[in-house]
């Protein structure tokens, strides 16, 4: 009878792996296990010189992000370092994501601070979160060649 329920528990297992994983929910992932690993940087000035010393391996910019500057000197320098850019909706999603909200009891955002670029110079562990989002970054760079 163990042999049946080592069965059935992989079974589950390989069905909860089959789950489709959205790229923006594996970004989300992605900078939480960051932000735990202190491979986070947050912000024009940390992300500026995580790219500058070429420590930075992904690169997450705000699409409503008001100053042209700031994105031009972003994307300059993420294209130097050579490190993928993902363009992100919202400044707020991406303040969130980094751990810069205040939740209420539920955990849900209760308040957020706008965040324009965050800088990943460490993943952390391997998860499939990561998996998935290097995939797309993969698929995005053999597009573009």
């Amino acid at each position: 009878m163990s042999d049946t329920e080592e069965v059935a528990a992989e079974a589950v297992e390989d069905v909860e792996e089959e789950v489709e994983l959205s790229v923006l929910d594996a970004l989300k992932e992605v900078l939480k296990k960051a932000l735990i690993h202190d491979g986070l940087k947050k912000g024009l000035h940390e992300c500026a010189k995580a790219l500058d010393k070429r420590t930075a391996r992904l690169c997450c910019l705000a699409k409503d992000c008001e100053n042209e500057e700031y994105k031009k000197l972003i994307r300059a320098l993420s294209a130097e370092g050579d490190v993928s850019l993902i363009m992100v909706d919202s400044g707020r999603e991406l303040g969130a994501w980094c751990g810069l909200a205040k939740l209420d009891a539920d955990g849900e955002v209760k308040k957020a601070v706008r965040c324009s670029c965050a800088v990943i110079t460490d993943f952390g562990e391997e998860t499939r979160a990561l998996t998935v989002l290097l995939d797309y970054i993969k698929s995005l760079g053999d597009g573009e060649e």
